[in-house]
């Protein structure tokens, strides 16, 4: 609206007290300080009595407060949600055909491992550009089924798991990174579920989550791939599933550093609520965005079905008729132009939409952001976006 654009020439007065917005690492949990790792049982074993009970309680404390149904397994595994992913693909998978659901980077990388490294033949990818989901119709649950529950890098999320069938043959492997603990996720309808602690709970990088219904383990247990499986992807041996490691005995070296910012993340989360508060933050994240782009004719969201938007990396386009005039190359450098310029004021850190997707922003809204920073940030966006299409119009 004409008079809305005028009045944000004007710098805002209200700064967001954290200007982390990062889909990753994510912001640290409200009120964190280096204080809260004091207890980290640094320059010891991990395979210790005590810094094996520390891993052994952030599994445990992170299943009670997902709901993990106490059947299924979870174990701490190396290289982040990727690791995790990837030991999913590479230790069971071959047995069926796969259907892989891609609808951006991280999901179109899983469809890649199938297709070129695994180099499956009996695979099929289920395509859809970025803001959209695939035809989940088109799914055969006699297969197994790779997908991504929240498209991190484009704001878009499964809405529910009704279209998963409940007489599935297949497995259905779930990286849910960016959706674990902001999301509630239907475990009845998943066999394996993914994530990493650099997400919703703000943890450091470098450690994954690998959580296994029974279907799961018994597929490790009864099926041997056909390739070699290096050291850091074995879950059994002798035909036997690796219980130690679904109990803190970790595969590698784990950071206890790390592993002691996991706690507090988790105990910050119980504190607060448990998932119910940690979804409802969350929430709160998306609807104050929502109801700023509603009256606002500068951004749009990338996801335009309100349905699967994602309420932890919220994805915008820009709208505005100046930037539509723009060649596609003349967009990608005003909406980096517009990131660079909140960056510079310290409002927003880390806020470019993902390389390979369409020009625009990317703002975090997982549980550790206050909605209160969120609100403060949007009259920046607004400031932003005018000062580049002021500073663009000028060239012409």
């Amino acid at each position: 609206m004409a008079d809305h654009a005028a009045a944000s020439h004007a710098k805002p007065h209200i700064r967001p007290q954290n200007p982390n917005f990062s889909s990753g690492p994510c912001a640290k949990r409200p009120g964190f300080s280096l204080d809260a790792l004091q207890g980290a049982l640094l320059g010891r074993s991990h395979r210790a009595k005590e810094p094996k009970a520390k891993l052994a309680e952030i599994i445990t404390r992170s299943r009670d407060i997902l709901g993990l149904p106490k059947d299924w397994r979870l174990g701490i595994v190396p290289a982040s949600d990727t690791g995790a992913v990837e030991m999913a693909l590479w230790s069971m998978l071959g047995a069926r055909p796969v259907d892989v659901l891609a609808f951006e980077s991280f999901s179109e990388a899983w469809a890649t491992d199938v297709i070129k490294q695994l180099k499956l033949a009996d695979a099929r990818v289920l395509s859809a550009p970025y803001g959209q989901l695939p035809n989940l119709a088109q799914v055969d649950f006699s297969h197994d089924v790779v997908l991504a529950w929240n498209g991190t890098t484009a704001g878009v999320r499964l809405p529910d798991g009704d279209w998963i069938a409940d007489d599935r043959t297949g497995l259905v492997i779930a990286d849910a990174t960016s959706a674990v603990f902001a999301m509630e996720l239907p475990y009845e309808k998943l066999d394996v579920v993914t994530w990493s602690w650099q997400k919703v709970l703000g943890g450091e990088a470098a450690h994954g989550m690998l959580a296994l219904s029974p279907r799961a383990v018994e597929r490790l247990t009864t099926y041997k791939p056909a390739w070699p499986l290096p050291k850091i992807f074995r879950m059994t041996s002798g035909g036997k599933l690796t219980e130690g490691l679904f109990a803190g005995e970790t595969i590698n070296t784990p950071s206890m550093l790390a592993a002691e910012d996991a706690l507090d993340g988790l105990r910050w989360a119980e504190s607060i609520g448990g998932l119910p508060a940690l979804i409802a933050r969350s929430e709160a994240n998306l609807k104050a965005i929502a109801d700023w782009v509603a009256t606002n004719n500068r951004v749009a969201f990338l996801a335009a079905d309100p349905a699967t938007r994602s309420c932890t990396s919220i994805c915008l386009t820009i709208a505005a008729p100046w930037f539509a005039a723009l060649d596609k190359d003349g967009q990608a450098k005003a909406a980096k132009r517009i990131a660079a310029l909140l960056e510079s004021e310290a409002v927003a850190y880390d806020v470019a939409a993902y390389r390979d997707a369409p020009p625009g922003l990317r703002i975090w809204g997982g549980a550790t952001v206050d909605t209160v920073n969120i609100e403060a940030l949007l009259p920046w966006i607004d400031w932003a976006i005018d000062a580049v299409a002021a500073e663009t119009l000028a060239k012409v």
